[in-house]
């Protein structure tokens, strides 16, 4: 079982940034943020493989996120700048029983509780 514990997230105005983290029990997997807004569906935000090598974003976020990872801390962080009220969401961390990257909820196991993310006009 692993367990996946984010932190960060908050409210923020438009424009400003804030980081997220996951830190996650032992083991080798690839990880993601998803993100909830209210009345939708959860969507794929970004991705990161096992070693760090390989990152995926969604189009809405790119150039604007980066996720990265500290394997000796276990933890993967969501580092978001330029935020915009669209951003407002739950954001989860997931992990997969894989080192391989993928951008699909079904593919991931292990999810967190989630964090609160609001972006102010």
């Amino acid at each position: 079982q692993v367990r996946l514990i984010e932190s960060g997230g908050g409210l923020v105005q438009a424009g400003d940034s804030l980081r997220l983290s996951c830190a996650y029990s032992g083991g080798t997997y690839a990880m993601a943020w998803f993100r909830q807004a209210p009345g939708k569906e959860r969507e794929f935000v970004s991705t990161i493989n096992w070693s760090g090598s390989i990152t995926n974003y969604a189009d809405s976020v790119k150039g604007r996120f980066t996720i990265s990872r500290d394997n000796a801390k276990n933890t993967v962080y969501l580092q978001m700048n330029s935020l915009k009220p669209d951003d407002t969401a739950v954001y989860y961390c997931a992990a997969r029983t894989s080192t391989v990257v993928a951008t699909t909820s079904a593919e991931y196991i292990y999810w967190g509780r989630g964090r609160q993310v609001t972006v102010s006009s």
